[in-house]
């Protein structure tokens, strides 16, 4: 270091402030106390799991740094799901009892349109009834409420009787579809009817096409919408149907009961709606003996002899039936080769729910009524508006 650098430092350190001495001795006492709690603090280090062969080192190092936490949450009690029925009447305005001119009753409930509304006139599956379109009956009106709602029991299910309840071909379902619509126009006092969306659940589908396809209501279907019901998969469906119906339970104790194994099966996975229209799948024996009470009031085992003769040639009456056609299907895997041919040729309009089960309507109604309010205003003949004719263009241009 040159003398330059030496005088330099030595000007910076005369600013600074001196250090105390440093005592040339240490007490005693002073030592054994540092000694001491340097000793603790080696102790208290944890040996590393890398180093210890004991397995409840790390254990015991880390429990070491539990602190008990002085806030407990309470136990939050858990909601017990209500399985209690909801009445009808919270989704239709009236239950009607038709009597045919042969004397057949017919269960109908009803919720007239407006004078320029539609009617959405439905048809349930097999083992079903007519609430099975209670919720997507609401929700419709609350997307349109000028719209009319008609869904009734059909032979040998709910609330209908007729002098054979056991005749359930698709011939005699489809004159059944077609009486209740004319006993309701004269309930009602309709000298014409109103623009008609036929809706069909399984073999309600098929019962609804077989109607459409026939002509017999003339102009007044505008179209028709099938839910979850295919020619090839209804077939390979049945089966194993008799295995399904003998894995169901013969009889409840309650109709809550009921209802819960609609839901915990997940035959409708949504619980309102099985609320609604389950207890109308069952009666009570009346006597009030035996251990479940509650019975099906359909045995679907006897109906075997009308299953092929509902969905053979379903796919082609679809495709060639008057009117719009709307597929609403809970799976892609469910269309057979005619109809995917259809398809690509735009011959219907195809809407696929993959997140719902059969019950397409119950389990998702508001995706339901949407798409079938989408539909009519698709196919309302008020709502088109024609070019005008060229005769009479041509005298305005001269």
């Amino acid at each position: 270091m040159s003398d330059l650098q030496k005088e330099f430092l030595r000007a910076k350190l005369q600013h600074l402030p001196r250090e105390p001495p440093m005592p040339y001795s240490t007490p005693e006492n002073l030592i054994s106390l540092a000694e001491a709690e340097e000793e603790e603090s080696i102790e208290s280090i944890p040996l590393s799991p890398l180093t210890d062969d004991s397995s409840s080192a790390s254990s015991a190092s880390s429990t070491g740094t539990i602190r008990p936490s002085t806030f407990i949450r309470p136990l939050q009690p858990r909601k017990k799901p209500n399985f209690e029925p909801i009445p009808w009447n919270e989704h239709f305005s009236s239950s009607l009892l038709l009597t045919s001119p042969n004397n057949d009753k017919f269960h109908a409930y009803f919720t007239p349109p407006s004078p320029v509304g539609p009617l959405f006139v439905s048809h349930h599956g097999a083992g079903s009834s007519g609430l099975s379109f209670a919720l997507l009956a609401s929700e419709i009106r609350k997307i349109l409420p000028s719209a009319g709602m008609l869904s009734f029991d059909c032979r040998g299910h709910g609330e209908t009787h007729t002098s054979d309840n056991d005749d359930l071909s698709l011939a005699t379902l489809s004159k059944d579809l077609e009486t209740v619509i004319y006993l309701v126009m004269a309930h009602c006092g309709w000298t014409s009817c109103p623009d008609i969306v036929l809706v069909g659940h399984s073999l309600g589908g098929a019962v609804v096409v077989n109607v459409a396809s026939s002509g017999n209501l003339g102009n007044c279907v505008l179209g028709y919408a099938v839910l979850d019901v295919v020619e090839g998969s209804a077939i390979d469906a049945l089966q194993s149907m008799q295995v399904y119906l003998s894995t169901r339970p013969s009889g409840f104790v309650s109709l809550s009961q009921g209802i819960e194994w609609h839901t915990r099966t997940r035959t409708i996975r949504n619980p309102t709606s099985a609320r609604i229209s389950v207890p109308a799948l069952l009666s009570n024996n009346g006597d009030g003996t035996g251990p479940r009470p509650w019975h099906w009031r359909t045995d679907l085992g006897k109906t075997q002899p009308f299953w092929e003769g509902w969905f053979v040639g379903l796919s082609k009456r679809f495709l060639e039936g008057r009117g719009g056609k709307l597929l609403i299907l809970a799976g892609t895997d469910r269309l057979d080769k005619e109809l995917m041919i259809g398809q690509m040729q735009g011959k219907y309009q195809l809407m696929v729910l993959p997140e719902v089960g059969h019950f397409v309507h119950e389990d998702a109604p508001e995706k339901t009524a949407v798409a079938l309010v989408d539909f009519y205003t698709r196919n309302n003949r008020s709502m088109l508006v024609l070019p005008p004719k060229v005769s009479n263009i041509i005298p305005k241009a001269k």
